[in-house]
Order: C-alpha cells, then structure tokens, then sequence
C-alpha cells in the first residue's frame, strides 16, 4: 500500500492503528476475564493491600481505566449489558434472574453471535446467569461451546453444565476457579488456529467464598483475599497459556468486574456497595492489554462503560454491529491514547427498572432512591423508590464520594441533565418509561403501591 504525505498527515494515530490491524493477516483474539462481586479497590493496582501481580502487570503493559462502570449494580442485567451493548432495561433483565426464569431477550445480539459471524470461535466458561432453560443456555446466544454454571453459585442447586449437558448436579465451589482456569487454558490451545473469542466469567469472589486448598490461607488477610488470590493466579494461567501458544502479541485481554463488593471487599474511596447506584456499586477496575497496539501504563480518565465492549469488539475485529441501536460507544480511541474522552450521551444509573441516577462529565445527579439500604429490613410500608425532594449533584472527579450536593451552585448543570435523562427515557420500552413517570409522581411519604414491581433482595 502506497501513502502520500498528505494522506499520512491526515491520518491521527487512532486512524493509523485501525489501517495496521486492517491489514493483518489475522484478526485479534479477545479474551474477557469477569470476576463477580469484586469491589473496585479489591486490586493492588488499585490500592487494594491484597497482592495480585498477574492483574497488575496487565495494567502496567496497557490501560488502566478510572471511571469504568457496569450498566447494573447486580449480576444478570450487568451481564446482559455487556454482551449485547444495551441497558439490561432494554434486553428485557432488568433484575437478577432465579433458576428456571426465562433469559434475555430471544431477539438481542451478543458480541458472541456479531463475531462468530466474522468467523470467531467462541467461548463462555464459567458464570452465565442470563437464563437457565435451555433455550437461553449460552449455545444458544452465539457461542461454540459453554463449559459452567447457569447463574450464582449461592443458587441451590447449582449444576456444572457442559454445553447443554449437565456434568454435576452441585458444582464443588471450592473447585471452579480452577475447572474454569484449566477449560480456558484448554480452548486457548484447541484455538490457536483461528480467531477466538474467550468470555472468562467467573464466580468468585461472590459467596459462598470458598478458596481451593492451594490458597486457603495464603493471602493472610483473610479468605476473601485468599478468593481474590486466587483469580489472580487465574489470570496469570491464561496469559501463560496465550503465551505458550504464540498468541500474546494478537490478543486483547480485557479484566472487569460485574458490580461492587457485596460485604466483604472494598469499594476503595467510593460510596455504596453492590445493590446500589452509588459509585461503589457500579464502578468497577478495568484493564486492558494489547501489546504494540495500547500503550503500556496508560491512565484512562474517560467515562466508559461495559456497554462499550460490543461496539468496540465489533470495530476492532471488523464485525457487523447489530441492527437495533446500541447503548455504548466505541472506546477504541481512549485504548489506544488518543483521546481522554469520547463523546456520549449522559450515562444512566439504573437499579432494576428504576432510574436513579445519570452522569455527564464530571457531574452526577442522583434523582431518585430507595427508602432503605439494600441490605437494611424493608420497612413497614415495603421498599419503594421514590423521587428525591431535590436532586443531589455531586462532582465524581473532586468528590467520589458523593458527600458534598452542590446542586445549589450549579441549576445549569443539573436542568441540562435533566433535560437529556428526559429525552433518553422516553427511548425505553413502555414499563420503563411507565416506572420513571410513575416514581416521579410519588412523594416520599407514598407507600409501594399502583402495581409496580418492587424488588427485595440482592442476591446473583
């Protein structure tokens, strides 16, 4: 390929990348590692005191991102939103989903279907928790093969499936992380060959905490920490595994986790926890390394979400994006360096099929909340949200942990918000439109009633 002066000088680094990885001969592999339940300073690149060199050194050769959020604060509408790019709200897993409940929507389609059509192999090993019927299994939204657990393992029974088939009627907790660990080392092998696309999803560090006798006790800060040790080790297989292959210099490894701690595990200086739309329920630790294309070390300060992950796989891998519209952005740009922000619409904080909060920027406005703490009796009246007397603003970036409203200061800031969450909504099927106009019209002191669900309970 011949280049002119000026078609290189038109060219931005970010426009030169995609061109080089164009014309590889091969498109990359990408592997996704989800842990469950990890709390955003649970990582020691992230100023957790547990030790996980395997994860660090993922950061210190790629992008460690700082405001990276899951689109749920619990478990199946966070993983709906990352496989399909869309607000679980949309894909119809609004709620974390119990054993024999239907999956996501039939008609969705999931970063596996988009690039197993660009001709990936395609793997999920390990949590799934978007559907337990069969016809919901992962076989059946896009991948080759499926080797796990249809949804937490706190869930009794919990079975270990294989494909379709079930394996063991309980899966042995103690022994997941390393099934899943010694099946993913397996495809990475079976795979060298040919583009794939492996989808690490793990049970831990959720409860039951159950490490494997070779951590028991090894972290010496408890079995927690013993669990997170061990997803550490875990990460550091895979990538000796990658290695091993020749597959390491053609490989995007993505680490994120699909809400905040529960109990145990720290949400670092953030507030709130899983079930809950403050910071520490949604922000999660985000890394991502693709050696010579995103530079090592790189802090990314811009807004992202795993809504970006489906548009951003299919521009990197050269897959068709799905025909409905997407809620996530192609962050390609912020991976690479670029740019330290990308442009989009204000981000929604939704629990269940209530929204709560959006941010824009530096700014977050809280509108709505429950009358209790997630993990609190419900009261009397049941638990309910209901509408702020005034929406709470708070700067993320100065302030990340939400103590200080300055809605006061700022009525732009806030009417403008307000205004794009107005527009946004009225996007959403019907019962979500129905649920904000409906939680907009109550007072605090109204009790749960018209008919509206009213979840209880944080489990998945």
């Amino acid at each position: 390929m011949s280049w002119s002066r000026r078609t290189f000088l038109m060219c931005g680094s970010g426009a030169l990348s995609s061109i080089v990885l164009r014309s590889q001969r091969r498109q990359p592999n990408i592997v996704m590692i989800y842990a469950d339940d990890l709390g955003y300073g649970d990582l020691s690149c992230y100023g957790s005191p547990i030790a996980t060199p395997n994860i660090d050194r993922l950061a210190e050769e790629g992008a460690r991102f700082t405001n990276f959020y899951s689109a749920s604060p619990v478990c199946s509408p966070s993983r709906a939103a990352l496989l399909t790019g869309r607000y679980p709200t949309r894909v119809e897993v609004p709620v974390v989903l119990s054993p024999g409940d239907p999956g996501m929507a039939d008609g969705e389609t999931t970063v596996a279907q988009a690039l197993g059509a660009a001709g990936y192999r395609t793997a999920c090993i390990g949590k799934w928790h978007l559907g337990s019927p069969t016809r919901y299994l992962p076989t059946n939204r896009g991948f080759d093969e499926f080797f796990g657990v249809p949804y937490s393992a706190d869930m009794s029974p919990c079975p270990l499936i294989r494909n379709t088939t079930v394996v063991a009627p309980s899966a042995d907790v103690k022994a997941l992380t390393t099934s899943f660990t010694q099946e993913a080392v397996d495809f990475i092998k079976r795979s060298k060959d040919v583009p794939f696309f492996l989808y690490l999803a793990h049970t831990a560090p959720h409860l039951p905490l159950a490490a494997s006798e070779r951590f028991a006790g090894k972290s010496g800060l408890g079995e927690y920490a013993d669990v997170v040790q061990e997803l550490d080790w875990s990460t550091g297989q895979v990538m000796a595994a990658l290695q091993a292959n020749g597959l390491d210099s053609n490989t995007l490894v993505m680490f994120s986790s699909d809400n905040g701690p529960w109990w145990q595990g720290s949400q670092g200086k953030l507030r709130g926890r899983k079930g809950e739309t403050y910071e520490g329920g949604m922000r999660e630790p985000f890394i991502a390394r693709y050696p010579g294309v995103i530079p090592s070390g790189i802090g990314c300060t811009g807004i992202a979400s795993t809504l970006d992950i489906l548009p951003t796989l299919a521009r990197l891998c050269g897959a068709q994006a799905p025909s409905k519209p997407l809620d996530g952005v192609d962050i390609w740009p912020l991976l690479t360096g670029d740019r330290t922000e990308v442009e989009r619409d204000v981000f929604l904080y939704f629990d269940s099929v209530y929204l709560q909060c959006a941010r824009l920027g530096r700014w977050k406005l809280h509108m709505t909340r429950y009358n209790t703490k997630a993990w609190s009796p419900l009261p009397a009246g049941g638990r309910v949200n209901l509408p702020l007397p005034k929406p709470e603003l708070y700067d993320v970036i100065s302030d990340p942990q939400e103590s200080y409203d300055c809605a006061a200061a700022h009525p732009d800031v806030v009417a403008d918000i307000r205004a794009r969450v107005d527009r946004l909504i009225q996007t959403f099927p019907p019962g979500i439109v129905d649920a904000w106009q409906w939680t907009m019209s109550k007072k605090v002191a109204d009790a749960p009633v018209d008919g509206l669900p009213v979840p209880v309970g944080q489990g998945g």
